[in-house]
Formats: structure tokens, C-alpha cells, sequence
């Protein structure tokens, strides 16, 4: 049952300007030195080096970023498993991640005096290609059934539901069927939500689906806030933004690309050109929550934050 409450996260929606979300967690932690090349990514250091975990989410805190997600994208009970760790075991590391974000703010909320805002949390979780670790994630494919799916994402649902999270965040899903499991889900869950898809070009998610086709799926969804699209190419950002305000008129739009640069997984390398972050242009085609993906920084996040607040006089 979706809660009836105004929670945190519709509050700040309903405010006239843009919600600042932060930019790519694993950027920032690599820019600090940490050794993300393995299968758990961020989510690794919720084991090695959970310190640096907030020390990455303060920085884009002090950048202007008024919600920070957490280090989970792609953390998972099979993810764990391989680790050796038991289901338990992995519950108690993923709610370590809200913990961790919840320890960021407390600390920002303590440098920053009387006054300061109070800046959201986002539970962070990744498509099923996530856990694959071999980029199916931004192409949808790969071959599982719904069922699969649908126990994949269960599990973590309704752990997040449970923590201290103002909303889920269910990130660069890539394809219809995937988002048809989780419309399904986020039925039974308190907390509220916003899905994001990851995009092939200027209309169609990753899988070749159009992009307003697959949001309509959320259109009544009283538990879906927000509909958007992240780890998307900038140049493609207007267009789906402007998609999705016509299809969805009543939902909150949420666009957080990434740096216009392209991953090989096989090298686990980025190449080509950065794309600067028109965050305005997103805000002026329809978009209430903005911020960055990968390859995304403190840096970008306070000259967007900057940028709203120049175009907002």
C-alpha cells in the first residue's frame, strides 16, 4: 500500500525549482583513489572502505547536490554470493549503504549550521544486467525470464522500502519487459519511487523501445513520482525530456545523462568527447530533477546547480 502521507521527496517536488541530484558515485570514488575494477563496483566498499563512500557523497553535497544515492546500484544478494557472503550477510551491506548516506548528511548537516536544508537519499539499484557486469545493462540485453526478474528485484525492494531512504531510485533500465516487472513491484511499496531509463538516442530506450511507450506503464502509478532517463548520451536529453512532459503530464521529469563519453566493458575504459551538462535546456524542455551520471563530478554538479540558479533570476 503506497503511503498517503506527504513524504520528503513529494514535498520537495512540489517547491518551483529543480531538484539537484548528484553525479556518478564511482567517478568521484575513483578521483579518490579507490579500486572500483571489479563486479560489485561502489558497492565493493561497502566492505573495504566504507569511509570513503561518504567522503564521496559529502563532496557532492558541498557541490550543491540536494539528493545523494547510494552506493547499491549494483549490490545484490547473488552479487555478495560470490563473495561467499550469506543473504544476511549482503541485507546488512546494502542498508550499510543507506546508513553511509545518512551519516554524509548528518555531516553536512553539522558543517552547514542552522538553516541548511535537508538533502534527500536515494536507494540506488541497477537493472538485472548490473550484476552481469558486462554491459548488458545499457543494452537490455540479456536473456532472463520475468520471474527471475522478478525475484531479482524483490529482494531488494523490499529491503530499501524498510530503510531510512526517501525514495528508490530504479536506474538505466534498458528494456520494456524489465520495466513492466518493476511497475508490477513498486505496487507494493511505501516508499516512493522514480524510474529512470537508459536511452539509445534521442527517442528510444536502450532494447529499441520508444520512450513514451514505456513510461505510460507508470502513468497511474501512485507510487511512482518521477520518470526519466539517466546514463544517456546529453545531446539526446531535450528530446526525451520533452517526450516524456507530453506523455506523462502529471509525473515529475527526471534527466541525469552522463558525460557524453563512451564505456567499453571489455577494457573498462571510457573514450571520446565530454559533453558540457546544459542542465537549463533540460529544466526549460521539462525536467524537474536534474543532476549526473557516470563521469559526472562534484565539478559538474556545482556549475549545473550554479547554472539553474543563474537562469531561475
Amino acid at each position: 500500500m503506497i503511503k498517503a502521507a506527504k513524504t520528503s521527496f513529494a514535498a520537495l517536488l512540489s517547491r518551483p525549482r529543480p531538484l539537484i541530484l548528484d553525479g556518478g558515485l564511482a567517478t568521484q570514488l575513483e578521483a579518490q583513489g579507490c579500486d572500483l575494477g571489479n563486479a560489485l563496483w561502489s558497492a565493493s566498499l561497502l566492505l573495504e572502505d566504507p569511509r570513503a563512500i561518504v567522503e564521496a557523497s559529502l563532496a557532492f553535497l558541498e557541490a550543491g547536490a540536494e539528493c545523494i544515492a547510494t552506493a547499491s546500484y549494483q549490490a545484490s544478494r547473488a552479487g555478495f554470493s560470490r563473495l561467499g557472503l550469506t543473504a544476511a550477510e549482503a541485507d546488512t551491506l546494502m542498508l550499510l549503504s543507506v546508513e553511509l548516506a545518512v551519516r554524509a548528511r548528518n555531516e553536512f548537516l553539522a558543517a552547514s549550521g542552522q538553516g541548511a536544508a535537508r538533502p534527500l537519499i536515494a536507494a540506488s539499484m541497477g537493472p538485472y544486467g548490473a550484476i552481469l557486469h558486462d554491459g548488458s545493462e545499457f543494452t537490455g540485453d540479456y536473456s532472463v525470464t520475468d520471474a527471475e526478474m522478478r525475484g531479482f528485484h524483490t529482494e531488494r525492494l523490499r529491503l530499501f522500502d524498510k530503510s531510512e531512504a526517501d525514495v528508490l531510485a530504479l536506474e538505466t533500465i534498458p528494456a520494456l519487459s524489465e520495466a513492466r516487472v518493476l511497475a508490477e513491484l513498486l505496487w507494493d511499496c511505501e516508499t516512493p519511487a522514480w524510474v529512470s531509463f537508459c536511452c539509445r538516442d534521442g527517442q528510444r530506450i536502450s532494447d529499441g523501445t520508444p520512450v513514451g511507450d514505456v513510461a505510460r506503464l507508470f502513468e497511474d502509478h501512485p507510487g511512482v513520482l518521477a520518470v526519466g532517463v539517466n546514463c544517456t548520451a546529453p545531446q539526446f536529453i531535450v528530446s526525451l525530456v520533452q517526450t516524456l512532459h507530453a506523455v506523462l503530464p502529471d509525473k515529475v521529469i527526471v534527466a541525469y545523462p552522463n558525460s557524453g563519453e563512451t564505456y567499453d566493458v571489455n577494457e573498462n575504459t571510457w573514450s571520446g568527447t565530454v559533453t558540457s551538462c546544459a542542465a537549463a535546456e533540460w529544466v526549460a524542455a521539462g525536467a524537474k530533477i536534474v543532476g549526473g551520471c557516470c563521469r559526472t563530478g562534484p565539478e559538474q554538479i556545482r556549475a549545473m546547480a550554479a547554472g539553474i540558479r543563474e537562469s531561475s533570476k
